[in-house]
């Protein structure tokens, strides 16, 4: 058994993993804001799931709370942290940049004192592929360069990447970063696209599709990016120790104990294959609004899942028809709607992917 603290617990990603490390038998404390980004009543149940297991702990407090942080972290010293909490969203980043700075610069910077201070044997945090930028190389590799973001979002994900491995120089902490790529699954985030298609290809809206649809995206299944960091934790990166499978040019940092991973399949979808996946699960054809490309979007994303491979033995593989399939029927089931539900609502739906 191990003590694991999970932030962005009640999150999507972070619900996922505490569930699947509690049903190990492993002890979790969850420590959530349980913000009003999105609706916070979906935050609750998911955080009322994890409360069923008797070795969870739940503290409710902004991550900026180092206080609050460490008499969390007192209350069962963990072995291993995670940090899943963050300010996300792209096109959020550019209506309100102050709660990014707070929560991904300054929270990021609280648990990474939090782990000078308690010593975790492993810290994993979350960064995204967004901080390839305007990267034109394809696949992302862990050691391209990323040095222009495209968006605030981006940037602070970069700076705290630059922060943690600053930390594992000074302080001797074996640190982990993984990249995400477009994560989706049941339980997902409302913003998301696989959620806001759903609602209102249900309910016979629109959809804004953005790009004019010539995008693509390396789509990640949740119980997949799940299986990914529960075996990264025994994948500790050690200074001067870099993996040995096959030529994988490993993201080891030479002067610590730090590593970023890209945790993805490798296999970018079209945005308009996805669209016709989603249709097709529910049985209903979505009427489209076709729109120019967002400020901070990129047009592809796609991992290298070379060094997952080499660390893990494993590449997430669920495809997209399994996995839209799953979280539509979630959404069915925890909205109450049938997908033969009608609908005329003329509200559109604004899609982030």
């Amino acid at each position: 058994m191990t003590q694991f603290l999970v932030t962005g617990s009640a999150g999507f990603i972070g619900f996922h993993l505490a569930r699947r490390l509690l049903a190990e038998g492993h002890q979790v404390t969850g420590y959530d804001a349980l913000t009003n980004y999105y609706d916070p009543a979906l935050k609750r149940a998911r955080n009322a799931i994890l409360e069923a297991y008797p070795g969870y702990s739940f503290t409710e407090a902004l991550l900026e709370d180092r206080d609050e942080l460490m008499r969390a972290a007192e209350k069962r010293p963990p072995e291993v942290i995670v940090h899943l909490a963050a300010q996300a969203g792209v096109r959020y980043s550019i209506d309100a940049p102050a709660t990014y700075v707070s929560s991904n610069l300054t929270g990021s910077w609280a648990v990474l004192e939090l782990a000078r201070a308690v010593r975790p044997r492993h810290l994993l945090m979350a960064s995204t592929s967004s901080a390839y930028g305007a990267n034109e190389k394809v696949p992302f590799g862990e050691t391209d360069r990323a040095d222009h973001p495209m968006s605030l979002y981006a940037a602070t994900k970069k700076g705290m990447e630059a922060m943690a491995h600053a930390y594992a120089h000074l302080f001797a902490i074996p640190s982990t970063l993984f990249r995400f790529f477009t994560v989706y699954g049941p339980w997902g985030r409302p913003d998301m696209a696989l959620f806001k298609f759903t609602s209102a290809i249900l309910a016979g809206r629109p959809i804004e599709v953005y790009g004019n649809g010539r995008m693509a995206r390396d789509f990640t299944y949740v119980d997949d990016l799940v299986e990914a960091i529960v075996r990264l934790v025994d994948a500790m990166p050690v200074q001067g120790a870099p993996a040995d499978a096959g030529g994988v040019v490993d993201s080891l940092s030479p002067v610590a104990s730090y590593r970023v991973v890209n945790i993805a399949g490798g296999h970018p979808v079209e945005l308009m294959d996805f669209i016709r996946t989603v249709e097709a699960c529910i049985g209903r054809q979505a009427r489209l609004d076709m729109l120019p490309m967002q400020a901070g979007d990129v047009p592809l994303t796609a991992a290298d899942p070379s060094l997952l491979r080499a660390l893990t033995c494993y590449v997430p593989s669920t495809g997209i028809a399994d996995g839209v399939a799953a979280f539509v029927d979630w959404y069915c089931r925890y909205h109450g709607v049938s997908r033969a539900r009608d609908g005329g609502e003329t509200a559109r739906a604004t899609v982030a992917i």
